[in-house]
């Protein structure tokens, strides 16, 4: 009897994990040379253990290490023949470096890019949008310093990592990505950023930088962001001013305005950006500027609109992945958690696109958590879980002795 297409061969989790190609792995090892500085865990072997403690949200290492246990046999393609001990990935997450996880997730990127990019977002007429921000995490030590005030009991304040991203509109990935204390101000993510002429930049009023902005105008990378309230400019032309008109919505006025760029505390040029006063049908005033001098304002505030785009990226990480305990204690293990994460959700992303599915990002990651260990075809049961689950149930009765 010929063997039944409702039975996969591979387990939930194992699929997921073969949406990375070997190549993009190898790469990373050869890169960093990560086998040849820590034998005692494979790399391969070591990422399949840490994507299984993100997939199934292990809140510490012995819980992660213990449900290993019910993948022993099932995963053997991977690597994965026996679980690690405790000691072995905990030495690694310490020993080898973060940067080899950071490697393969930028290899990822690059391998599904075109794939998951939509080739254009709603209301918009430009391409290659990025949008800017960071998110805190706090840790339950002082492994990274955290941001604030001492604590008024004399208690040592607890550590955090703050995430900078620069995420891509179109693909809804991060493409560049930097971990520091928390206490690192914003505005320096900006000098790590290489943008290609034409690309647009949307972020809040934390990065703005006048003398960035100037250098951004240079090279024709054009950028959105709200105003500072005590920011201090000069109009030089009025273009639209509707502020005295009533029950008025949309655009209000729209100016070109001078900003004094400073340089060691003294001011070198002035910069010349559009200010654009927007209200919503809400009632809400908001205050853009720009350094583009060719979009009309209303397609300026639409650009700004988009920037929800990496706080729901944010909220996706940290309500679906465990990034509340972390399973080592140093900046490389945490590190090394972190682009796992991302790794996981990159993968999500994938898997939602390949499967075309309306399930929400939660509901996808809560049914294939439940199901990690279950031997059903993802893409099918993805779409349609409860008619795939049924399908392959059935078929198991029918094939039981």
């Amino acid at each position: 009897m010929g063997e039944s297409k409702s039975f996969s061969g591979q387990p939930v989790l194992s699929q997921i994990l073969d949406v990375i190609p070997s190549a993009i792995i190898n790469a990373a090892n050869r890169k960093h040379q990560s086998n040849r500085y820590y034998k005692r865990l494979p790399l391969r072997v070591h990422l399949v253990s840490l994507l299984y403690g993100v997939f199934s949200y292990c809140n510490g290492l012995r819980e992660l290490c213990e449900g290993l246990l019910a993948c022993e046999g099932k995963l053997s393609h991977l690597g994965l023949d026996k679980a690690p001990a405790r000691s072995t990935i905990s030495d690694a997450n310490n020993k080898r470096s973060y940067q080899v996880f950071e490697t393969i997730y930028y290899g990822l990127v690059r391998q599904y890019h075109s794939f998951i990019s939509d080739s254009r977002l709603k209301g918009l007429s430009i391409r290659n949008l990025k949008i800017i921000d960071s998110t805190t995490i706090q840790l339950f030590s002082e492994l990274l310093r955290g941001v604030g005030r001492n604590r008024l009991d004399g208690g040592r304040k607890k550590g955090g990592i703050k995430v900078h991203a620069m995420l891509d509109a179109f693909s809804g990935v991060t493409e560049f990505v930097r971990m520091t204390e928390a206490r690192e101000h914003d505005r320096k993510f900006l000098y790590h950023l290489k943008l290609a002429a034409n690309s647009w930049l949307v972020f809040d009023k934390a990065y703005n930088v006048y003398h960035q902005f100037a250098k951004w105008t240079t090279q024709k990378v054009w950028f959105v962001t709200r105003m500072k309230g005590n920011a201090d400019f000069h109009v030089t032309k009025v273009l639209v001013d509707k502020t005295r008109k009533k029950n008025v919505k949309g655009v209000l006025k729209e100016q070109y305005i001078t900003v004094g760029v400073k340089q060691n505390g003294k001011e070198v040029e002035r910069l010349k950006l559009k200010r654009i006063t927007f209200k919503t049908d809400e009632g809400k005033v908001y205050v853009f500027i720009t350094n583009n001098f060719t979009l009309p304002a209303s397609q300026i505030a639409t650009i700004y609109k988009n920037r929800w785009m990496i706080e729901l990226l944010f909220k996706q990480i940290k309500q679906n992945f465990p990034l509340r305990y972390f399973w080592g204690e140093s900046p490389n293990a945490v590190k090394m958690q972190v682009y796992c994460v991302l790794i996981a959700q990159l993968l999500m992303v994938v898997i939602r696109k390949k499967a075309a599915t309306k399930k929400s990002f939660a509901n996808m990651i809560t049914v294939i958590r439940l199901h990690l260990t279950s031997y059903v075809g993802l893409m099918e049961f993805i779409k349609d879980t409860y008619k795939a689950w049924r399908k392959t149930h059935d078929a198991s009765i029918a094939f039981s002795p």
